[in-house]
């Protein structure tokens, strides 16, 4: 059974940091490009970052640049989103996805309907 469990959610304060970490198993995930989103109540879910097999191209929402860092560990089979200088505009369920596309090297999409695998997601809850 495929699946993508994250993990490392929780309650902080505004500035403080977190790491989430998202964990495959069931098949290898080391050549899917990899992506987070986040959900806030209430809000459509939306892209946060994205990361590109080998970890050689990177994208980030404009909200999170400079703040949020993706990255990647084939070998653990594990993608991590740090998140830096929290703002409660940040509280939001967070999911972790996988694609199936192979367009190119460094392929990377912010489109949730080119993720084919999806976690259950994480809360995060950054207080003011």
């Amino acid at each position: 059974q495929v699946q993508l469990v994250e993990s490392g959610g929780g309650l902080v304060q505004a500035g403080d940091s977190l790491r989430v970490s998202c964990t495959a198993s069931g098949r290898t995930f080391s050549t899917d490009t990899m992506a987070w989103f986040r959900q806030a109540p209430g809000k459509e879910r939306e892209f946060v970052a994205t990361i590109s097999w080998n970890g050689g191209s990177t994208d980030y929402a404009d909200s999170v640049k400079g703040r949020f860092t993706i990255s990647r560990d084939n070998a653990k089979n594990t993608v991590y989103l740090q998140m830096n200088s929290l703002k409660p505009e940040d509280t939001a369920v967070y999911y972790c996805a996988a694609s199936l596309i192979r367009a190119y090297s460094g392929y990377v999409s912010p489109h949730s309907y080119h993720y084919h695998y999806w976690g259950q997601g994480t809360q995060v809850t950054v207080s003011p």
